[in-house]
């Protein structure tokens, strides 16, 4: 991040969300992961975290708007509303996570890739001699980079193992279950 920022001129800074992260986004996924329903994490971190307490980060530095890479656009309508848009590229569209972000979130939102496709961002990227013009795509959670989430939720709350039985409406046993 730190040479991206200096080879497009601008400042860079660091800042330690790490506990925040934990307790926002982490331990949330777990609850609900433990609890049988599907978390969605990154829907989480962009409105609990970067468009909230990073955003008022970037506001003490008197930034106007907190600029990501999410592959999304917004338009004001002519009342002053804000509106979430796709992105440009179909097959990139990032507005699923989203879509929690209030109209003040979205009035200090900038998406500066949301109207090009990743081939046109990576071609930018090669001219700019940026490093990370040919990373690979990330497609899963950050904190659960190998895609177990099974294993990471064990590690995080072994109580989840606890083995159980699986029962129809009617209270039937129909087998047994090793836990979430």
């Amino acid at each position: 991040a730190r040479r991206v920022a200096a080879a497009i001129g601008i400042p860079h800074y660091i800042v330690n969300f790490e506990s925040q992260f934990g307790e926002h986004v982490v331990a949330n996924f777990v609850r609900e992961y433990v609890a049988g329903r599907t978390p969605i994490p990154c829907s989480h971190c962009n409105s609990e975290l970067k468009f909230a307490e990073l955003l008022d980060r970037a506001r003490a530095y008197d930034a106007d708007q907190l600029a990501t890479g999410h592959y999304a656009r917004i338009e004001q309508d002519a009342s002053g509303g804000y509106h979430l848009y796709r992105g440009a590229d179909p097959t990139k569209d990032q507005t699923y996570f989203l879509f929690s972000l209030t109209q003040q979130q979205l009035s200090r939102a900038a998406f500066p890739v949301g109207h090009l496709d990743k081939d046109t961002v990576r071609a930018h990227a090669h001219r700019l001699q940026l490093r990370v013009a040919s990373k690979p795509d990330s497609q899963e959670i950050c904190f659960v980079p190998d895609g177990d989430y099974a294993a990471f939720v064990e590690r995080q709350a072994p109580e989840a193992l606890r083995a159980g039985t699986v029962v129809d409406s009617g209270g039937r046993v129909l087998g047994m279950h090793g836990g979430v």
